[in-house]
Order: C-alpha cells, then sequence, then structure tokens
C-alpha cells in the first residue's frame, strides 16, 4: 500500500568512488519502469518498460535474469539481464507485491495482496505449482537460512506466518505490531526481524520458539511517532549492523545487531520504502518514494554520499554484477 506522507526533505550530496562496479536494477511503480543504475558512475544507464505497478524485484540466483512483479497486471515479469528486455512472466495470483526464491533458484514464493495467499512457482518450467492460504494482505517474504521455513507478514492481520516448506503448511502464527511489511532472518538463522509500518517497531523474533522476543522502537526529535514507520530492513553478513527504512520520517535508523540500539539516524529522501546492499557490502542503496530518488550510504562511513534521480515512485531494488 502507499503512503504519500512527508515531513520535510534534505538530502546529501556527494561523490562515491566504489571499488567494484555493480547493477542496480529500481522498480519505479508509478512510471511502470525499472531504472538501471551502474554503481561506478552512479548514473542510470538504462530504463526498461515493464507491466503495471512494478514493486517487489529481485536477482535470480544464477544472476541471468531480474524477476518483478506487476501488481495490476497479475504476473511477475521476467528480465533478461543481457538484452534488458522482458521476456517472459510467471504466474500468480491477484496483485503480486513480494516474493523470494529458495536457496538454489528452483522455487519462487510470492506473496499475493488481494488473495490472501502465497503462490508457489517452479521458475524454470513457468508453472504454478501450489498456494498457501495465508492472512489479510500478505506482503513481507523470506526464507530461512536452511530453508526448511518461509515467512510471509500479513499487513492486516497483522501476523508473521512460519510456512514449513516441505509441507506447505502454516505451522505458527506470531503476532506483531500493526501492519507488518518486511522479514529478514539474520544470517545464522537465530533471529528474524520483522517491521511493523503503522505500529513503528520491528520485532525481534526467536524463529525456534517462535516468540517475540524484544521490540526496536524509534524516536527522532521534530517528528510525530506516528510519522516514523519501519519498512525495508538491510542487515550485514556479519549481523553486527542494521539499516531499517522509516518511510516518511525519511531517515534510515542504523542499528547495533547485538544490542539492538539505534546508533544514529541518517537523513535521505522522501518515505524511504527499501533498501539493498551492493555484494561487497560498501554501499547501501534506499528507494526514496516521494522524491523519485535513490539515496547511496557508505556502510562504513554510515554516511549518504549521493543521490540519484530515477524513476515515479521508486519501490525495490535488486543487485547484480554487470
Amino acid at each position: 500500500m502507499r503512503c504519500m506522507c512527508v515531513i520535510g526533505i534534505a538530502i546529501g550530496l556527494g561523490r562515491a568512488e566504489p571499488a567494484a562496479a555493480f547493477l542496480a536494477y529500481i522498480s519505479n511503480e508509478k512510471s511502470n519502469t525499472v531504472s538501471v543504475i551502474d554503481t561506478d558512475s552512479w548514473t542510470v544507464t538504462a530504463t526498461i518498460k515493464v507491466g503495471q505497478r512494478p514493486r517487489g524485484i529481485e536477482l535470480t540466483r544464477d544472476g541471468k535474469s531480474v524477476l518483478v512483479a506487476v501488481g495490476d497486471d497479475d504476473t511477475v515479469q521476467v528480465i533478461d539481464v543481457a538484452s534488458r528486455k522482458v521476456i517472459d512472466s510467471l504466474p500468480s495470483g491477484p496483485d503480486p507485491e513480494l516474493f523470494t526464491q529458495d536457496a538454489v533458484g528452483k522455487i519462487l514464493y510470492i506473496a499475493n495482496e488481494n488473495d490472501n495467499t502465497v503462490t508457489i512457482v517452479d521458475i524454470e518450467k513457468r508453472a504454478r505449482i501450489g498456494d498457501v492460504q495465508v492472512g489479510v494482505e500478505p506482503e513481507g517474504m523470506a526464507i530461512s537460512p536452511d530453508g526448511k521455513i518461509l515467512i510471509n507478514t500479513s499487513e492486516t492481520t497483522n501476523m508473521a506466518h512460519f510456512i514449513d516448506t516441505a509441507t506447505r503448511e502454516i505451522v505458527a502464527n506470531v503476532l506483531v505490531d500493526a501492519r507488518p511489511r518486511y522479514a529478514e532472518f539474520k544470517r545464522d538463522g537465530s533471529e528474524l526481524w520483522v517491521s511493523s509500518e503503522i505500529g513503528g517497531t520491528v520485532s525481534v523474533i526467536d524463529p525456534a520458539k517462535r516468540d517475540v522476543i524484544h521490540k526496536i522502537t524509534f524516536e527522532i526529535p521534530g517528528l510525530r511517532r506516528e510519522a516514523i514507520q519501519p519498512v525495508g530492513i538491510g542487515m550485514t553478513k556479519d549481523a553486527k549492523t542494521a539499516f531499517i527504512a522509516l518511510g516518511p520520517a525519511n531517515r534510515i535508523a542504523v542499528v547495533d545487531v547485538a544490542s539492538r540500539k539505534v546508533l544514529k539516524y541518517l537523513l535521505v529522501g522522501q518515505r524511504v520504502w527499501h533498501v539493498a546492499f551492493t555484494p561487497d557490502e560498501k554501499y547501501l542503496l534506499t528507494t526514496n518514494g516521494v522524491s523519485n530518488d535513490v539515496s547511496v550510504i557508505d556502510v562504513a562511513a554510515q554516511k549518504v554520499i549521493k543521490t540519484i534521480q530515477v524513476g515515479e515512485l521508486p519501490w525495490g531494488i535488486a543487485m547484480a554484477r554487470p
């Protein structure tokens, strides 16, 4: 769902010198395009026309394709990385939003916002092979490091559903705060973090006990609590630092994972939505939906160094090597 409320704007501009060039694919929800950013020049080098209302976006495990959920077309389109053209589509339910793949890139799990299901697709065969009924308005998707548990968050039911990937059945439901949008596992599988947009928190869940063991809250001087709306989460591979997008607060919260304390807030563009690291984790990119741009954060310095204009309502990010 879109949130168009805005609390001010300020952007830090700078210059970045990345050690290696990568490509970032940005889904632009309103302009129905995908912008391709070269991280060597930090410029948009291509704009790919896709279907209606693109949101969830991810690179396939083999690196040959980019998948993008086009919600108003009720499908997931396949972009060929080499030609930068849409070459195929995958079946889904109505209004696909976020999705995730298994470890080998054979199976795709898609959250369909309008029919309260997760669709299961065989990527190679381009075939729908199952569905799981979940809560109302499913969105967030994550898979455990061992591949045994799939997580779906339902925005209206306010739950994180634990789905057994072997039986394709829900084995647990964990209640979180209002409007959960995104889920992220620690690399060792010991914790699951779930952002709640309206609740204004990130729930830390013990996946073994399936209980909420901590809630991270946010306070920004000068902003009303209801303006601070956590959405996207990016956690470093060493699980030391997490970067959390705070929506219309126009900030990224930098969180120490061990203590679960907010270290600082970084001012980015308007309505920051999702985040993604470059593969070397030197930089973090954020999509800023209302200002129609992408912010670049130097991860080590924890500083915004660049802003790049893209299409209208940038939503998701997929990273790839050129």
